[in-house]
């Protein structure tokens, strides 16, 4: 046996070397946060994913002890940011807040410089919202049932605009019209804000979105609401019905926030930052400033990494083959 290989030697240092790791990663996790946190929304500032960012990282922050300012790197999709999170330290100093694009991009961008799924560790979920179907406020019909005939009765003649190829606003109007089996014409915008002014205006039909976006304009009359595009009513508006009770069975698509890690993070740091989740769920005043926007945040046992990656991987199994069955493909 060769002098300069020692099993039991080589052994040892290895068993050491583990330890020394291991170690290294209790110390720093019982340390972290040591400063300031960087938390990405890969969107611009001032529209609702901004908003929800923003919010979580006050609350989270309480329990960390350390602040969390909030970084818009927008574009593309919401890729380059995400992109940025991806190529980052795997430190915890750096965190992506995100939300259904993550499932899409992966479907609609070839090339893309991440693996949504490879190229993260996830945290957990943070909100799942409703999205309500609304219409121009001189829409004709006067309610759910008969909204659901005109559409029917007047295919290819209804305008639906939606805030992007891919977007929330975009997959629910694929699945409307999916659903009633019927032809939208669909109208790109480049975010919600533009195709919701363009709604108020008058300039198309219908559209179906997040109650962040839309309940501001619900309440002040600017737009009518027909319907929640899911299985339950809403809190905030128990007069609105849902579509599985208006004869569209099993429609359920809604808006979440997911908080995710650099790949290869420590363990110990994504439990002590899913923990700070957890805590800041449970927080009456983030609770109270959600529901003024419209939605909430999610249940305290969807707030872990296992659940996430679940989520987002049913995402990308359910929404791939409605792209493609719409013509959307990776470009």
């Amino acid at each position: 046996m060769s002098k300069f290989c020692n099993p039991k030697q080589t052994i040892g240092k290895l068993v050491g070397t583990l330890l020394l790791v291991t170690g290294f990663s209790c110390v720093y996790a019982q340390d972290y946060p040591t400063r300031t946190i960087t938390m990405v929304m890969p969107y611009a500032p001032g529209g609702p994913g901004d908003t929800i960012t923003r919010l979580f990282a006050t609350a989270m922050q309480k329990s960390l002890g350390q602040q969390i300012i909030v970084d818009n790197p927008s574009g593309a999709g919401g890729s380059i940011g995400t992109g940025k999170v991806a190529r980052s330290t795997p430190d915890g100093y750096t965190l992506l807040m995100t939300h259904i694009s993550h499932a899409t991009n992966v479907l609609m961008i070839k090339n893309l410089s991440y693996s949504p799924i490879n190229d993260f560790e996830p945290i957990g979920l943070a909100t799942v919202g409703p999205m309500v179907v609304t219409a121009r406020k001189d829409f004709a019909p006067k309610d759910a049932k008969e909204f659901i005939e005109y559409i029917k009765a007047n295919s290819g003649k209804i305008s639906m605009g939606h805030a992007g190829i891919g977007s929330a606003s975009h997959l629910c109007g694929l699945m409307f019209s999916e659903a009633l089996g019927v032809k939208i014409d669909m109208i790109p915008y480049k975010g919600a804000a533009p195709a919701l002014n363009d709604l108020m205006g008058g300039q198309v039909d219908i559209m179906c979105d997040q109650t962040t976006s839309t309940v501001p304009a619900i309440q002040s009359g600017r737009i009518k609401p027909y319907a929640v595009a899911g299985t339950k009513r809403l809190d905030s508006m128990p007069n609105l019905p849902a579509l599985s009770e208006v004869g569209i069975k099993d429609f359920n698509i809604s808006i979440w926030f997911g908080l995710y890690a650099p790949k290869d993070t420590p363990k110990p740091v994504i439990e002590k930052l899913s923990a700070a989740l957890t805590k800041a769920v449970q927080d009456p005043e983030l609770k109270a400033k959600l529901e003024s926007i419209g939605t909430s945040p999610v249940s305290t046992d969807m707030t872990n990494p296992a659940k996430l990656q679940t989520h987002l991987k049913n995402e990308i199994e359910t929404l791939g083959p409605l792209l493609k069955r719409a013509g959307v493909t990776a470009n």
